[in-house]
């Protein structure tokens, strides 16, 4: 249906519901549509794109401006996305700046000039890197078995359907006493599919007769028959059930996966102890697991749910406030991430994780991963490894078979696209894209590193992860770059708003206005994975940028200690397919005594204006016995180009044992409350905090009616049970429907956050006014509008929004599209209006805004005069008024019009 907007959708620039002065005629309301490809009906707002967007990992997110509206839910067309419970009054600014973005980016235009001139010199292909000695992509001396378990379903969340629990076992024959556990789970995609039909693909749960479940589950069948080869159980479950209701989640998901895979862990928990006879038989003919070496392996949201499995294992909530009610009989070692999503941004950070960043990325395309390695940072001893892997080349699709074209089952994609051929990614065009069989090679081969590593304790595969400059052969020929954190590393600089910056500029990471910040996203987009934000803006995260050539001076708050340190190792961005270029290091300890360090050289990232690629490599220089501390760090660059210093670490190979601490374990939940009819009530958004540490978590909270965010660091106290966060709520009569305070919380120092969401909904206990239109039956001449007066029957205190819904008249000739102002006509339904057709044939559909305060407004339907003897015409309206906040509309009634000649 067409939509006709009489009413204000942004009061800052239109007028559309005023009040009617005492001693004045009644004001029209002027008229504005939607952007094309948006429309608004019944409260849900929706865009329909020109290409097919499938069901991914990454959150489509509807933006007016600079404010999130919320994330889009997709429909069985995958042109087509839907915000419910919006409202026209919520859109600020102007209309035209409705947005759509996918991992930060927009889809719903082109690029932008300044951003498609982004990266103007071609992509330069990393040279190979020198042969790690030991390459954990050889297959082991076992052979394999292979089989599948199914298991009944489980509630999860508070979704509606069960969700399945199967599962693919590659396990080793013949290795000898209890082998360790790797768990796999995939990504979000689509659930249904029937035969090869592109069309007949969907996310529903359960399928629809004729359809069969995608076998998501099945794509890492490579990797798990390398570690099975080399000795470990290897389980890949799946989680379509959640990939087609997680959309009412404010996590997107990650606890319900979390609880999906804690389940799986359990059952296998059993099967490796006294419920050993009642396994499945692919259990059974599998050596017993050995539950306390464990890894965990994610996809997209799967990353992002065995992330959550991690931190809710060594840091269990309270049962009643998770899906999983039973004890923890297993140890995670180690995480390997592939293209994760990282909605939370708060992982635990004793748990150690290897991410693998696609270079080609077009559903994750913010690798907004990298916060797994760059968000642990602070927030406990800093002892487990957290690496970043970035594989020029690789998208996010082809890691698993059944996601890639000519090896699935069912319908699959390439997921990366551009506004045309892409020199580093398109394939056929671009050398250095991978084949799908070299990216899941790769895939498998660090999968085997990371195991290898965090569960096999062999440091002689570190160097793959760790920033050590060395390849894989069995990943060959791609490029895989990494940097990482953690381990034996000391911090020297790690950028705080105590560091004192000269010569250079302290920046933010996340700054509210696109110029403010370290990169200005106007021209770089969202360039860095380093700058994803948790909230806009965000508080507390920091960067220095080099502005060229000069030198920076970096000095902290106090000296910090590098003794036993071999080298210094910065982590440097420079800008996309930047030539070589050299920075001069020294650096001066608590004497005053400075040594020159050398040169670091570093080379741009292969990127295009498709591709995030600023992103920091780890370089690293010789640190003399002598310097047992670092009192300032100086960087001196000998070129023009611009560089961001992430931070910088005293460093000495080695992989210590984790040792996770005890950290605080803080969730935010929900409270429904009502407004009251007078006086005001202090009413506290229910923060849980579990632990005895004194810890810190920054807050982030939203007000009703506002984009504005406040931000504060929270201090936790030993013993604390709560974290107040007073919400003062004044109880009135007056109608003025829900109001929504939103909190967010992201760890800050000896502490986790698992429920990062929630807040306080105030219900409105006050009746909303009554609504009438008048009169019942307007008149008109042509050339004159047809008026209405809505009334109320008394002020409301937050806007209302009536829906006219043009219906054929009961009798006579009805107003057609020629009988209207041809300009208003086009402006709102973006139509010619010939050939001349009936109001109710185009479907007219209207909202008016009655704004708070208001009891009476007009609404005015311009007619022309034509010349033409016709006699009288009609037209109908049923009218409705939507409650403010949520709720079904109420039907007011049905208005009728006629125009004479």
């Amino acid at each position: 249906m067409r939509k006709i907007l009489v009413a204000a959708i942004a009061a800052s620039t239109l007028l559309l519901g005023v009040p009617m002065p005492a001693s004045a005629d009644p004001p029209s309301s002027t008229a504005d549509a939607l952007p094309p490809g948006w429309s608004l009906e019944h409260r849900t707002l929706t865009w329909t794109s020109d290409r097919a967007i499938r069901t991914g990992d990454a959150a489509v997110e509807f933006w007016a401006a600079d404010r999130l509206l919320g994330r889009a839910r997709g429909t069985r067309d995958p042109h087509t996305f839907t915000l419910p419970e919006t409202l026209p009054g919520t859109l600020p600014g102007k209309l035209d700046d409705l947005q759509v973005r996918v991992s930060g980016k927009r889809v719903d235009r082109a690029a932008p000039a300044s951003l498609q001139r982004r990266a103007t010199s071609p992509p330069v292909i990393p040279p190979a890197l020198p042969a790690n000695p030991v390459d954990p992509g050889v297959p082991g001396p076992y052979r394999t078995t292979t089989g599948e378990y199914t298991l009944p379903g489980v509630h999860l969340s508070t979704y509606r359907a069960p969700v399945e629990m199967r599962a693919v076992v590659v396990a080793p024959k013949g290795a000898p006493g209890k082998r360790p556990l790797a768990l796999f789970l995939h990504g979000r995609h689509w659930t249904c599919f029937a035969g090869a039909d592109e069309n007949a693909i969907s996310a529903d749960w359960p399928c629809a007769a004729g359809s069969a479940p995608v076998p998501s589950y099945r794509g890492y069948l490579q990797a798990q028959q390398l570690l099975a080869s080399q000795g470990y159980v290897t389980v890949s479950i799946s989680a379509n059930g959640i990939n087609a209701q997680d959309d009412a989640d404010d996590d997107g998901g990650a606890q319900a996966r979390s609880a999906l895979i804690r389940m799986h862990l359990a059952h296998w928990a059993d099967w490796a102890g006294s419920g050993r006879r009642g396994a499945p038989a692919v259990v059974r003919a599998a050596p017993r697991a050995d539950l306390s070496q464990v890894l965990l392996m994610g996809h997209s949201r799967g990353g992002e749910g065995v992330s959550r499995a991690a931190l809710d294992s060594l840091n269990p909530t309270p049962g009643a406030h998770d899906d999983y009610h039973g004890a923890v009989r297993w140890t995670i070692r180690g995480l390997l991430l592939i293209g994760p999503t990282a909605f939370g941004q708060n992982p635990q950070p004793d748990v150690p994780s290897a991410t693998i960043l696609p270079g080609c990325d077009g559903d994750v395309s913010d690798l907004e991963g990298q916060m797994y390695v760059d968000a642990t940072r602070g927030l406990s001893s800093g002892r487990a490894l957290h690496s970043a892997l970035h594989v020029t080349g690789a998208n996010h699709n082809y890691f698993n078979t059944e996601w890639t074209p000519g090896q699935a089952a069912g319908p699959a994609s390439d997921d990366f696209f551009s506004d045309g051929p892409d020199p580093l990614c398109t394939p056929g065009t671009a050398a250095a894209r991978l084949t799908p069989r070299q990216e899941q090679t790769v895939g498998a081969t660090y999968i085997a590193a990371a195991a290898r590593l965090f569960v096999g304790g062999d440091d002689r595969v570190r160097p793959l992860l760790d920033g050590s400059g060395v390849r894989a052969r069995s990943a060959d020929p791609a490029r895989v770059l990494s940097h990482a954190i953690g381990a034996n590393r000391r911090p020297v600089i790690v950028p705080d708003s105590a560091l004192t910056v000269r010569g250079a500029r302290l920046c933010d990471e996340v700054a509210s206005e696109p110029t403010k910040g370290c990169l200005d996203t106007d021209t770089a987009g969202g360039a860095s994975p380093h700058f994803v934000p948790f909230t806009v803006p965000e508080p507390g995260r920091f960067a220095v940028a080099l502005t060229g050539a000069g030198t920076a001076t970096l000095q902290p708050a106090k000296p910090m200690p590098v003794a036993g340190s071999q080298a210094l190792a910065l982590r440097l961005v420079v800008p996309p397919n930047s030539p070589a270029t050299s920075f001069g290091v020294a650096v001066t300890d608590d004497h005053g005594r400075r040594t020159d360090l050398g040169t670091a050289t570093v080379a741009g990232v292969p990127g295009t204006a498709a591709t995030t690629s600023y992103w920091a490599q780890e370089m690293r220089l010789r640190l003399p016995r002598t310097v047992r501390t670092v009192a300032r760090l100086d960087i001196t660059s000998r070129g023009d180009r611009p560089a961001w210093l992430i931070d910088a670490w005293g460093w000495q190979p080695g992989t210590p044992a984790p040792r996770p601490a005890a950290l605080d374990r803080i969730d935010v939940g929900n409270l429904t409350v009502g407004e009251g009819n007078s006086g005001t009530r202090t009413h506290s958004v229910p923060v849980r905090v579990h632990g005895h540490q004194t810890a810190d978590v920054r807050l982030f909270l939203t007000r009703p009616g506002t984009s504005a965010t406040k931000s504060w660091v929270a201090r936790v106290k030993p013993g604390a049970t709560r974290i107040s966060v007073p919400i003062r709520v004044t109880g009135d009569t007056v109608y003025g429907g829900d109001q929504w305070y939103t909190l967010t919380a992201k760890a800050v120092r000896n502490t986790v956050v698992g429920g990062y969401a929630g807040g306080v909904h105030v219900r409105e206990d006050d009746p909303m006014p009554k609504v009438t239109v008048t009169p019942a039956s307007a008149s008109a001449a042509e050339g004159t509008p047809l008026t209405w007066t809505v009334h109320l029957s008394k002020p409301a205190a937050s806007e209302l929004y009536m829906e006219l819904v043009a219906q054929a008249p009961p009798s006579g000739p009805e107003l057609s599209s020629t009988d209207v102002d041809a300009q208003w006509f086009t402006d709102q339904t973006g139509e010619d209006p010939k050939p001349s057709r009936p109001l109710s044939g185009v479907g007219l559909q209207a909202y008016l805004t009655i704004a708070p305060g208001t009891t009476s407004v007009q609404v005015k339907v311009p007619t022309v005069a034509d010349g033409v003897a016709e006699g009288a015409e009609h037209v109908r309206f049923q009218a409705q008024v939507y409650p403010a906040g949520a709720g079904d509309p109420i039907t007011v009634g049905v208005v009728d019009g006629t125009v004479t000649d």
